[in-house]
């Protein structure tokens, strides 16, 4: 009877340790609060826990895990396994997908910008760099159009942009310095506080993140059409995490990227459908620049800054203008299909 009742406890020990085994529990590196631009991250948690039966969750982290520019060097070191950043944040970290950070680029929508990134993630040299820090690139956060908000008058000529202290990253940045601004990259979310101690005048932001980080509640006005570009943030994975995956959960992770894109999609565009009454709400003017001077700001920020970058990267090593062609293609192709 006892060697039977200790064959029995074996065996249940053996099950609950094999049970055990096959549950995978993932730290997920994100910043500020749930809001738009984290809502894919939320839903691919949903899903593959779904998926799973629960056996693979992740705990999604805004801020306690690392901060903002700090994210990719924790993927590199396995400090967690899931992680959202900006090209913007570290430029030199993660060159070759900077080219979606090029200033007016003509994406025009979430889903062209969804299928620009991706066909850039895609390309063998960017995924090489993405090894460098143990990261592999799973899906992005598509932004609409940065425009900027700000105190005072309304800054609605070329020429009003000059010594304006504007926070923007990355191409951005480069754009608003090529016509007189001056650009500082404080994170988005130092970026009230830059605004409300004057330390920028104005901040350049996509909207969900001008209500995210209270930027609209100290705005006079917002640019409704400037639309100078945008920034790309990709969601990646440890790629030691992601090999050590069971069967089961790697499809479930991967079968959940584009479910989660579509949720965020949904979700961004009922946003935007109210943007309207938003600034109604909060008496922020919305700025309609002319056509005269918007063409002024891409004849000297446009192609400019886009022979820059491809000059730059290509004495780097980096193949400049394959990717730059590769994401005009991808909006050819995008535009053909629709």
């Amino acid at each position: 009877m006892k060697t039977i009742t200790a064959r029995l406890l074996t065996t249940a020990i053996a099950v609950t340790f094999a049970g055990e085994a096959l549950a995978t529990e993932w730290n997920v590196s994100v910043w500020g609060k749930r809001r738009a631009f984290t809502e894919h991250v939320e839903k691919l948690a949903e899903l593959v826990s779904e998926k799973t039966g629960g056996d693979f969750t992740m705990n999604i982290s805004y801020g306690g895990l690392s901060k903002n520019k700090e994210n990719l060097d924790g993927i590199s070191i396995g400090a967690f396994e899931v992680a959202q950043f900006c090209a913007g944040y570290h430029a030199d970290k993660n060159r070759a997908i900077t080219v979606l950070e090029l200033p007016f680029l003509g994406v025009n929508t979430l889903e062209e910008e969804v299928a620009v990134s991706h066909a850039v993630y895609g390309h063998p040299a960017v995924q090489e760099e993405m090894e460098q820090w143990s990261a592999k690139l799973l899906m992005t956060s598509p932004m609409p159009q940065y425009n900027i908000v700000g105190t005072g008058d309304p800054r609605d000529e070329l020429a009003d942009f000059e010594g304006m202290r504007v926070r923007a990253t990355g191409g951005l940045g480069k754009a608003f310095a090529a016509v007189g601004g001056v650009p500082t990259s404080v994170t988005a979310t130092e970026a009230f506080q830059a605004m409300d101690s004057g330390v920028v005048d104005t901040v350049a932001f996509a909207q969900h993140a001008h209500l995210a980080f209270g930027t609209i509640n100290e705005a006079d006005w917002w640019t409704a059409n400037l639309n100078p570009g945008t920034v790309n943030c990709p969601v990646v994975v440890n790629t030691d995490a992601y090999e050590s995956l069971s069967d089961e959960h790697r499809a479930a992770l991967d079968s959940s990227v584009e479910e989660a894109i579509a949720h965020y999609l949904a979700n961004y565009g009922a946003l935007l459908e109210k943007w309207d009454s938003v600034l109604a709400e909060k008496g922020v003017t919305k700025v309609e620049i002319a056509e005269a001077e918007l063409a002024k700001f891409r004849d000297v920020a446009g192609k400019p800054i886009h022979d820059a970058w491809l000059a730059d990267m290509a004495a780097q090593g980096l193949p400049a203008q394959e990717l730059y062609d590769l994401v005009f293609k991808t909006l050819e192709d995008v535009r053909a299909s629709n």
